[in-house]
């Protein structure tokens, strides 16, 4: 028995891939494309994205909102977790990167749906709170730029409903001698939305070690 988490060394880790992750062959392969591009580090890990697509189904969560898609890892898992009635508004600026997610969402059946909205994610988020209104979604993922994560999360607060979830991304960058950039703006920034969300008494929270560090908030 321990009283605190294990510390994930390779073979511990390779365990947990051998022994929990069952990853969809369209994943996989999606994966496997991205982890030869510039910025792959971006992607999520698998069983990072398991451990979402758990939460969605736990959660009963229908309408979900990704800040940051990338190539499409997370928001393929997260549809792929979803009730064929569900949607996903997926959020990014760049039609290059995006354009590799619509491939595999297709490949996958699940294109239907993910609405993509390439645009500065702030100006998406005031859009449905205009259009939708306050309470109207069930999880949110953040994971775009990190200056603005305190601003992203403060719009979720009034999307998401009471009961849902917001989880956070990368979120012990800032953690630890060793953690390259620990130091470095972005590393400000997160810090900064630690203590933020730490303090704020709106939402319960726990930081999962998982991945590069994933903080869940339950709206109360």
């Amino acid at each position: 028995m321990s009283t605190r988490s294990l510390s994930l060394t390779d073979d511990i880790y390779r365990y947990v891939l051998e022994h929990s992750v069952r990853e969809p062959a369209v994943l996989a392969r999606l994966r496997e494309l991205t982890s030869g591009m510039p910025n792959a580090e971006m992607q999520i890990s698998p069983e990072q994205g398991q451990f979402m697509a758990m939460l969605i189904r736990l959660t009963g969560a229908r309408r979900c909102i990704e800040l940051g898609t990338y190539t499409g890892y997370s928001s393929l898992v997260m549809a792929l977790a979803l009730p064929e009635d569900g949607r996903l508004i997926a959020c990014d600026i760049s039609d290059e990167w995006t354009g590799i997610a619509r491939r595999f969402w297709r490949e996958a059946g699940v294109e239907s749906r993910i609405e993509l909205r390439l645009q500065p994610a702030l100006k998406t988020l005031d859009e449905l709170l205009a259009s939708e209104g306050p309470g109207k979604f069930d999880f949110a993922f953040i994971d775009a730029d990190k200056p603005n994560y305190i601003r992203y999360y403060e719009k979720l607060l009034q999307l998401v409903r009471r009961g849902g979830l917001i989880a956070a991304d990368n979120t012990l960058f800032v953690a630890g001698a060793t953690i390259v950039g620990a130091s470095s703006g972005l590393a400000r920034s997160l810090r900064e939305f630690n203590d933020y969300v730490h303090r704020d008494e709106r939402v319960e929270l726990v930081l999962v070690p998982i991945g590069e560090g994933l903080t869940l908030l339950r709206i109360r």
